[in-house]
């Protein structure tokens, strides 16, 4: 999962340049905004309607300042986090289930195993290999929300790509860029999608079709900008930069065979997504059977595993435990959003930013969500954190400019995921560089090109969205 830092130092020939902090410091720092918001900006409200789905929308064009206003104290500050948890007590316990059965699946070594037993058998075939390497690192993100996970495999993919003759900035290109494209076209991300669809009303992994069909075309664009590199440099004949191919690598990282349990964990982790799949639409599920299949995934992984009783309990509270700093960024984000609304601004804040966009095309105004949201994950750079501070904002915004919710969403993903492959609050970019001995500077130089092209590609998707009334 994409986890977020307690603070990120950039440094230039060891010396430390500047400082990021926490990111539960910055949500408080939001918080007290939205409190002194309260006491500037003018108090109101929109009408609001029950749509097809059963979802509260609000009515454009009915927005009206309050009669009286509603005085928040300090002490509000305080008092609104214990509530907060309490209204997102849903996703905090699904995220932590689903934290402790990612570290009863990565115990199991299943995974590791599985994707180094497909690359390894690519063989002599560059292309394949970043071809086959980039789209299992996206698929595994957009659909499990894997990122740390990926941290132990640095030096086995750079080990593989040196056999291959490519440098170890194209394969932090595979993974980084991989696991940033699951992160931008997820499909069934549960810290990202699953979390930003609920806040905003919207069934979970809805619309999947969708970006079943956009996940295609990101995952080209990346393949294509690493192979592009690799041909100007370690397989080219000009150009120095990628020439340092570190032999010292091959000596490390040995692979573990594939056993035959390894193949029915990877197995029951696909028949778990394809019944999420089913089972919401069809069974009408929503979080509390999500979460009860994740757990039930657990445990039978556990013990295919042979992790053993108390080896399973463990892991499982190894990674709920790895997931509480998450579970207090939803609490302190959902903070801000009650503040908002007790005080009556949030709608006000809602009319604002729709004042200068309804004269606009609507797919302006999804351009827009997407550059907030872009500039938003460099400060908040928890998908769950981000989805929960922001969407309480979009969704009654795209019901004003006449976009629907799930274009918010789909513009929301786009801006939390494509952006990790560059801003350096990502920890786990900058763990992989670190490990792979790549320089910030030099990583900049390959990876501000790919962003450019994800950013462009996404705004054409959100257009086609847009002009279909993607739902």
């Amino acid at each position: 999962m994409k986890s977020s830092p307690t603070a990120v130092t950039l440094s230039s020939s060891n010396r430390a340049a500047w400082r990021i902090p926490h990111t539960l410091a910055v949500l408080f720092f939001l918080m007290a905004l939205a409190l002194v918001s309260t006491w500037i900006l003018p108090q109101g409200r929109f009408e609001t309607t029950t749509n097809e789905r059963g979802r509260s929308v609000v009515v454009p064009g009915t927005y009206q300042v309050a009669d009286e206003r509603v005085l928040l104290m300090p002490w509000d500050l305080v008092t609104v986090v214990p509530q907060a948890m309490s209204d997102a007590q849903g996703i905090i316990f699904f995220l932590l289930i689903v934290g402790g059965a990612i570290r009863v699946l990565q115990a199991t070594e299943a995974p590791d195993a599985g994707l180094a037993w497909v690359l390894q058998r690519l063989g002599n075939r560059p292309f394949c290999f970043i071809l086959v390497a980039m789209a299992l690192f996206a698929a595994a993100s957009a659909t499990l929300g894997c990122a740390t996970e990926y941290i132990p495999l640095t030096t086995l993919l750079v080990s593989l790509c040196a056999a291959l003759r490519l440098d170890a900035v194209a394969a932090c290109g595979i993974m980084v860029g991989g696991y940033c494209i699951g992160y931008g076209a997820a499909l069934l991300n549960p810290y990202t999608i699953i979390v930003a669809q609920e806040v905003s009303g919207l069934r979970p992994t809805s619309g999947l079709a969708f970006r079943l069909a956009m996940f295609g075309p990101f995952v080209a664009v990346g393949v294509h900008h690493v192979w592009r590199y690799a041909q100007r440099t370690t397989l080219g004949t000009n150009g120095s930069e990628g020439k340092n191919l570190s032999s010292g690598w091959l000596v490390q990282s040995p692979s573990k065979p594939l056993r035959v349990r390894d193949i029915a964990i990877v197995g029951m982790v696909l028949g778990a997504l394809l019944a999420m799949v089913w089972g919401i639409p069809a069974r009408g599920w929503y979080l509390t059977e999500l979460t009860a299949i994740w757990l039930a995934l657990a445990i039978a992984c556990g013990w295919v595993g042979r992790l053993g009783v108390d080896g399973t309990a463990r892991r499982f509270a190894e990674g709920a435990s790895e997931l509480a700093s998450v579970a207090l960024m939803v609490g302190f984000a959902r903070s801000i959003a009650l503040l908002l609304e007790r005080g009556q601004v949030l709608h006000t804040i809602v009319y604002g930013l729709s004042r200068p966009l309804e004269e606009l095309p609507p797919i302006v105004g999804a351009l827009g969500m997407l550059c907030i949201q872009t500039v938003i994950n460099f400060f908040i750079p928890s998908g769950s954190g981000q989805a929960y501070a922001t969407m309480p904002i979009m969704a009654p915004l795209s019901d004003v400019i006449g976009v629907e919710r799930q274009v918010a969403v789909l513009a929301f993903q786009f801006g939390d995921g494509f952006s990790n492959v560059l801003i350096p609050t990502n920890i786990v970019l900058m763990a992989i560089l670190g490990m792979a001995g790549v320089s910030y500077d030099r990583w900049v130089r390959f990876a501000g090109p790919l962003l450019i092209k994800l950013t462009a590609l996404a705004a054409g998707v959100l257009l086609v969205a847009v002009v279909t009334g993607y739902k």
